[in-house]
């Protein structure tokens, strides 16, 4: 390894797109220096964490002469899902994550690619793996991950918890939808309950594949795997299941309100439907009435009275207003 690194050194300073990171399998953790990286070696006790910039040609260069063009094209192509490859004694897995400081209705994703094998992980990303993995934070605690798969055990717990605030916003975005719904704000509610089922569809597309790729990672016979490294990825694939279950309750809980909205306003059409019925009832009699007294015709009653259209409006006034107390009587109004 020590002799790939040297030779991809001389194309471009190492430290601008590449970064290792030495792990002593007891919990300590340290950053190699730059001189430190080109003179370095896989160790034999504890693990190494190799992580590149994916789109930097130098680290394409450094993948093929340490894992063959085959494997170095795997891990550098862009990925649309999350998903886990086994070959031979090695493993690729890929994870996408939120971008930092990602709104719940356009949630970016970032992704890693990572190859791991005994006594070493390889990480693809434009992400700042030693940022997101708070390494520095690990270096006072010494509480760093002890074997490969505890690393990306703790890959994938870090992702959901870049997830779980974004869920949690658009619980309280579908509460305060719930809220105006009750309170008969209508507004443009089925606008942000459409906008906010499309964003869980999105979020759940990014979640379950991730949970599949550590379920994979748990029961696959790697040499280097142990029992305790299987609980770990169990804990963080039901971590990650968890907050599936979340975003699955969070879109059976929108279809309710969905429904909720169609039956307001079946309620409310059934309601104009029911006053304008009402009206056209009452308004037929005097209708005809007026009707009959309208013909052109000799022989209408009253006709030479000059007092009988106050009678008939008054007549009709009363017809009306019985036929209005009779229906809120039946409690059809």
């Amino acid at each position: 390894m020590g002799e790939a690194i040297r030779a991809s050194n001389q194309r471009a300073p190492v430290k601008d797109w590449l970064t290792i990171v030495e792990f002593d399998g007891r919990g300590g953790v340290r950053k190699l220096t730059e001189a430190e990286e080109v003179d370095f070696v896989t160790p034999a006790k504890g693990f190494a964490l190799v992580s590149g910039n994916s789109r930097a040609p130098e680290f394409k260069v450094w993948l093929k002469h340490q894992l063959g063009d085959f494997n170095a094209d795997l891990i550098t192509v862009p990925s649309t899902r999350s998903r886990c490859t086994v070959f031979e004694d090695k493993a690729l897995a890929v994870l996408r994550v939120a971008r930092p400081g990602a709104e719940p209705e356009d949630v970016g994703r970032q992704l890693m690619s990572l190859w791991l094998e005994k006594g070493r992980v390889i990480i693809a990303s434009e992400l700042n793996i030693v940022e997101f993995l708070g390494i520095s934070q690990w270096q006072q605690t010494h509480h760093a991950p002890i074997s490969p798969a505890d690393l990306v055990a703790r890959l994938g717990l870090r992702a959901a918890d870049r997830m779980e605030p974004l869920i949690e916003r658009m619980g309280d975005s579908l509460d305060d939808i719930e809220e105006s719904l009750m309170l008969a704000r209508s507004g443009d509610i089925a606008h942000k309950l459409a906008h906010l089922r499309r964003t869980l569809i999105n979020l759940r597309r990014l979640i379950w594949p991730q949970r599949d790729v550590l379920n994979t990672l748990e029961i696959e016979e790697l040499s280097f795997l142990t029992n305790r490294d299987r609980v770990r990825l169990r804990e963080a694939a039901t971590r990650t299941s968890r907050l599936g279950d979340e975003l699955q309750a969070l879109s059976e809980r929108a279809v309710l309100v969905h429904e909720q909205i169609l039956d307001t306003r079946a309620e409310q059409m059934n309601r104009t439907m029911l006053v304008l019925t009402a009206a056209t009832v009452i308004a037929m009699p005097m209708t005809v009435v007026s009707g009959l007294l309208g013909m052109n015709v000799a022989g209408i009653p009253f006709a030479q009275n000059p007092d009988a259209f106050w009678f008939v409006v008054l007549g009709l006034a009363a017809l009306g207003s019985s036929m209005v107390w009779f229906m809120r009587k039946r409690k059809w109004l």
